[in-house]
């Protein structure tokens, strides 16, 4: 493992989603308490922390005239699964982008979405 601890970026989204969900306040709490801890390397040492993380595939949109292209995020249930926190994770960095967070139906309509 690397010497470094794992930074989260975008962590406003964090904030501005417990605000809206209070309840998901001590779970996301303790999210940031374990990665501010960690230093992950690969999905392997993520799940040792975190079992149920989970890589999902997805397409997204590119600038005008460009295909969209495949993003591979790491998908956290926070809360009894209550709440989903859709990162992105480069470990050569030690940097945790948040993109997302969820409730669980947010969560389903998102990954249908084409």
């Amino acid at each position: 493992m690397y010497g470094f601890l794992m930074q989260i970026t975008s962590s406003q989204k964090l904030n501005d989603f417990s605000q809206r969900h209070p309840n998901s306040k001590p779970g996301l709490a303790r999210w940031r308490e374990l990665i501010a801890q960690a230093n992950f390397n690969s999905i392997v040492a993520v799940r040792e922390v975190f079992p149920h993380a989970d890589l999902v595939k997805k397409n997204v949109s590119t600038p005008l005239g460009q295909p969209a292209r495949e993003m591979t995020y790491t998908v956290f249930n926070i809360g009894g699964n209550k709440t989903r926190l859709v990162t992105t994770i480069r470990y050569e960095l030690r940097r945790i982008r948040v993109h997302y967070v969820f409730t669980h139906a947010e969560y389903e309509k998102w990954l249908k979405r084409g």
